[in-house]
């Protein structure tokens, strides 16, 4: 199961970003708050996956709490009790 994805300006893409799986409403929240930081990815989006830009100088404790929260999404959930509490950031 994936629960990251990095582009790296595959098929001439302009940003370099990540996708990632996002809960239930979290991909609109998310591109709502900030459209120049996140985005609806082409292939996977439909899915609820958000891009996340990595090239312009992220919150790196948020691209970090995203991914966690994407793993949380797809990991089984022996793994993901492993982490431990996965509290709101």
């Amino acid at each position: 199961t994936v629960s990251a994805v990095l582009d790296d300006h595959h098929h001439g893409a302009a940003p370099l970003s990540v996708w990632l799986p996002a809960g239930l409403g979290a991909q609109e929240a998310l591109i709502e708050s900030d459209p120049k930081r996140f985005f609806r990815p082409p292939y996977v989006g439909p899915s609820g996956w958000v891009g996340v830009v990595l090239d312009t100088r992220p919150d790196w404790s948020q691209v970090a709490w995203l991914v966690e929260q994407a793993y949380r999404q797809v990991a089984h959930p022996r793994l993901v009790a492993m982490l431990g509490p996965g509290g709101k950031r």
